[in-house]
């Protein structure tokens, strides 16, 4: 499988939105607008892998969130709920009306807020290696959040990857682990502690693809059936012995799931 290390051309650009200065990577096109939504500790750069399998007829748009990559916000906190409407704000932005969303792990967390408060932006949702409650994740996610950053790029060979997969995928894989400030990652980790949707999952009226790890080891397998059970629609793509990169380790095979789910053409 093929590792993309470098971010595509116009990287660097941003977006008014709202009122963030977002930063943003925008395959542009007539294809399908799907927004990929990063990780906790990642940023826009973390779709690189997936974003070169996925082919044509899809438009691929990464951005930065609150706190993370070159987005400029301000230094308050916020929640899940803000977060969501960052991303209708960007939606705006964008001159779209609704558009596919998909997210991983936090990622994931912010596009199931955004299908509960702005169900009329979402034309379909795919949840990768996420889950619909903080409360499900085992106490190894908070160590992981109170570790410093060299330490936690060095969990990710554990956490992250399958014991398979380590050779090729450990140092990409910690490379999307984005550097922040302590004053930011609290701020992310403050937002990712009140995450809780479980009781609110029926309200997602959008179709859903779930993809998920059986031993993703931070967002527990019981997380991803809880969600298929409970979101009219949703369909469950089992990768056996996944951990938490399967958007990176399975790139391509997800990549497939992703166009047949939208009912993509082959390339």
């Amino acid at each position: 499988m093929r590792q993309v290390e470098h971010e595509p051309a116009g990287s660097a650009d941003t977006i008014r939105a709202g009122e963030l200065e977002v930063g943003i990577i925008d395959d542009g096109g007539s294809g399908l607008p799907l927004v990929l939504v990063h990780g906790g500790e990642s940023d826009r750069t973390q779709y690189a892998t997936l974003r070169s399998y996925l082919g044509p007829g899809i438009r691929a748009i990464s951005y930065d969130q609150r706190d993370s990559g070159i987005t400029v916000n301000p230094p308050i906190p916020y929640t899940m709920g803000d977060l969501a409407d960052d991303l209708a704000d960007l939606l705006d932005a964008l001159g779209l009306q609704r558009a596919h969303l998909l997210g991983t792990s936090f990622g994931g967390a912010v596009v199931q807020h955004t299908a509960i408060r702005h169900p009329e932006r979402v034309a379909s949702l795919v949840l990768i290696a996420t889950t619909p409650s903080f409360a499900l994740c085992p106490q190894k996610v908070g160590e992981l959040f109170d570790m410093a950053h060299d330490d936690r790029q060095k969990a990710v060979k554990d956490y992250f990857v399958t014991p398979e997969g380590r050779a090729d995928l450990h140092n990409r894989a910690a490379q999307t682990l984005a550097y922040r400030d302590p004053d930011k990652a609290d701020r992310r980790h403050a937002a990712a502690r009140q995450h809780e949707v479980r009781d609110r999952l029926g309200e997602i009226t959008a179709p859903t693809l779930i993809v998920h790890g059986t031993q993703d080891l931070l967002a527990p397998y019981s997380g991803a059936l809880l969600m298929k059970e409970r979101i009219p629609n949703a369909r469950l793509h089992s990768i056996e012995d996944g951990r938490h990169a399967i958007a990176m380790e399975f790139a391509q095979p997800i990549a497939g799931y992703i166009r047949e789910f939208l009912g993509v053409t082959a390339a």
